[in-house]
This record gives structure tokens, C-alpha cells and sequence, in this order.
């Protein structure tokens, strides 16, 4: 492979990276509008921890297990921002 061609693959998973954080967050959304319903918070710490364990234990690398945490920690403040924001407007 040519390093044009590992880009192009690279360009290719940060699409479908793009969909994907899309496709959570509109999930995400949902949630939030269920938990303002039933007068839920939109942190739950429990939970949070719950999805790093999961993904640290499934996770192949070459990611360290703190690389992934991190990445998740970031998406998860996206999606609880979006939540807030979102949620409070409804």
C-alpha cells in the first residue's frame, strides 16, 4: 500500500466515524428527552463507568486502554452537552 492509499482508507473510516458520532448523538437526544420526562439527571456517573470498562475490555488496540477512555470520555461530554442543550429547549 502507498501512503495515498492508506489515507484514502483513512478518509474512508473518518466518514464513517462522522455518521456513526452522528447516529449516537441523535440517540443520545432521545435519551435526554426521556430522562427530562421522567425527571431523570443527564449525568449518571454509573453508567459512564460502565461504558469504559466495557469498551477498555474490548478493546484489541494498538490503543492503550487509557487512549480509549479518553476518546470515549470526549464523545460522552459531547453527547451529555447535546442532551442539555437539547433537552432544556423541548
Amino acid at each position: 500500500m502507498t501512503i495515498d492509499d492508506i489515507r484514502k482508507e483513512i478518509d474512508r473510516l473518518d466518514s464513517e466515524l462522522l455518521t456513526i458520532f452522528n447516529q449516537r448523538a441523535e440517540l443520545a437526544l432521545k435519551i435526554g428527552y426521556l430522562k427530562k420526562d421522567l425527571g431523570l439527571p443527564v449525568y449518571d456517573p454509573n453508567r459512564e463507568k460502565r461504558i469504559f470498562t466495557k469498551m477498555e475490555e474490548r478493546n484489541p488496540g494498538p490503543l492503550d486502554n487509557n487512549a480509549i477512555k479518553r476518546l470515549f470520555e470526549r464523545v460522552i461530554d459531547e453527547s451529555r452537552t447535546l442532551e442539555r442543550i437539547k433537552s432544556k429547549g423541548r
